[in-house]
Order: C-alpha cells, then structure tokens, then sequence
C-alpha cells in the first residue's frame, strides 16, 4: 500500500527558504559545500555547532545555557554558529534565528563518514533532520562515506555530493514527505565511481567492544569508549550492503519507532499489575466458613 506524501510546497518553483545543520562544525568543507549547492532553491540559513559535535545523538542542551554567534552571510548563505548540539542547531534556528517561521526543508550535512544502520541513534547528523521531522517539517540528512589522508581533504568530494543533494532537496520540496519522516542519504566515498542510486532499509553495523584504560598524571583512571567498525549484517537492500556496493543509498526513516509486529504477542503475557503481592486479575469470591461453635484463643503475634 502507498503512503501518499504530505507538506509538498504544492509545487510552487521559490524561492524556497532551506535551514542547515550538521555535527561536524559550522566552519566544515562538508557543510559550506551543501549549503552554496542549495542557493540555488532560494534562501539558505546554515545554524551549525561552533565546534564538532560527532555522535551527540538527540540530545538538547537543557542544563547550561547556550549562545549563539552572528558570522556574516558568504556566498549567499547566512551563517550562524551555536554552543550546542546539532539538534540545538534546528531547536534554536526555528525559533529563535528565523523568529519562530518555519523553513521549507531541514537539511543537515555533509557529515564526513557515513551514517547507516543502528548508527542513526548515534549521528547527530541525523539528529538534526530528526528534530525538523518530530516538528513535521521536510527533513534530510547527508553523509558521505569520506576516507582520506591527513592533510589531503579533497574538498570535490563534497561538491559533487553536494549538487546531488540539491537535486533531491529539490525534489522533496516538490513531492513532499509522509508526516514525521526524513530522508537519510549516504554516498559512495568517489562521487565519480559511484554506480547509480537505490531506496534502501536500515542495516546493521557490527563494532568491537572497547574501554581502553588510562591513568593521567596524577595516578588517576580514566577511559577511552568505542570500538573500531568490524562490518555489517548482510541484508539485502540495506543501506549499508548499498554503500559498498557503489551506490547512492536514501532511507526513509520514520519518528514512530513501534514495533508493530510484535504488539498482538506482546499482549499474550502476564502483564496485570501485582500491589503488594496481590494479582488485579478478578478472583471469583468464596463462599464464608462457618463459624466454629468453641471459643478460641488467638495467638500473639511476637
């Protein structure tokens, strides 16, 4: 069954106004390219961290304050720069920056590594465009799949990543999106070898589980999270099965997280609530004993 899609600009050509986001940093090759790529739909507004802000996930900076820097317009892009995560990016550009109007589209981007499988509840990348879909605003999030030597940033890599995100930016304001949904787009590491573009489904990516233990210099432990990536599960149409294979991989993800199939099954086990040891399932009642005729002593209780 087709889902039909909702908040097309009913196809009206712009200028459009388009917010952007990322998590590796305002001043990134990533974003600066997408940013320029999207001037050509109209009015671009980037509100990035001031610094990066790699696997932050969702989280909103609720407990110190923030601030937010003014950095000029460049190649018609304004440019602003937050103490925050990159969904305090999109929080704070929606309400604050663009005095509380909403944007045509959310894009956030290009992430420097790609962003597939279980590593969308880490990315902030996604996090940005997640935060556009919860306010069910148009939303994508780009990543490219970058390897490279220290010192040696091809930037023509982002470009031409870019243009392509454009296009399909283009098309989202066109066609629309389900409610509450976003796209998430990753790219082949060579733009020029890429074999062409396919809709994908979520993966699985595999880690090693490492701590690696340290002491500073005062004799004191800390530690170092996170393994290196050891592969991914092999399931066809997945997204990254798609990405080294060579091809564009697009992903529509959704807020609602239900695992629908299992709910019927789910409901099959012994949920009733137990107060104080009791079960609130209804017991019928039992009939009164009959009284006793001889008089009984009750024993204290000690």
């Amino acid at each position: 069954m087709a889902i039909k899609t909702k908040n097309a600009s009913k196809k009206r050509s712009g200028p459009f106004h388009i917010l952007v986001a990322n998590d590796d940093g305002v001043n990134s090759p990533g974003i600066r390219a997408l940013s320029e790529a999207l001037t050509s739909l109209g009015r671009v507004t980037v509100v990035a961290p001031e610094r990066e802000q790699s696997t932050m996930g969702h989280a909103l900076t609720l407990h110190k304050p923030v601030r937010l820097f003014e950095m000029g317009t460049e190649n018609g892009v304004e440019r602003w720069a937050l103490s925050g995560t990159p969904a305090d990016c999109v929080y704070m550009g929606i309400r604050h920056v663009l005095g509380g109007k909403r944007p045509d589209l959310i894009v956030s981007g290009i992430n420097k590594g790609v962003n597939l499988g279980n590593d969308l509840y880490f990315s902030g990348t996604v996090a940005a465009a997640r935060e556009g879909a919860v306010m069910n605003i148009p939303a994508m999030a780009c990543s490219l799949d970058y390897r490279y030597d220290p010192g040696e940033e091809a930037q023509v890599h982002f470009e031409a990543a870019a243009r392509y995100a454009a296009k399909l930016a283009r098309e989202i304001l066109n066609n629309g999106l389900p409610n509450n949904c976003l796209l998430n787009v990753n790219f082949p590491p060579r733009f020029d070898q890429v074999k062409g573009v396919k809709v994908t489904r979520q993966g699985f990516l595999k880690y090693s589980d490492t701590i690696i233990k340290r002491k500073d210099f005062r004799g004191k432990p800390y530690y170092w999270l996170g393994g290196k990536l050891k592969g991914f599960s092999r399931i066809e149409g997945s997204d990254a099965n798609v990405v080294d294979e060579g091809y564009i991989s697009i992903t529509p993800v959704r807020i609602d997280i239900t695992q629908y199939e299992f709910m019927e099954s789910l409901r099959t086990w012994d949920l009733d609530l137990n107060r104080g040891g009791k079960s609130t399932k209804k017991v019928s009642a039992k009939k009164p004993a009959k009284k006793r005729s001889q008089t009984t002593t009750r024993k204290k209780s000690g």
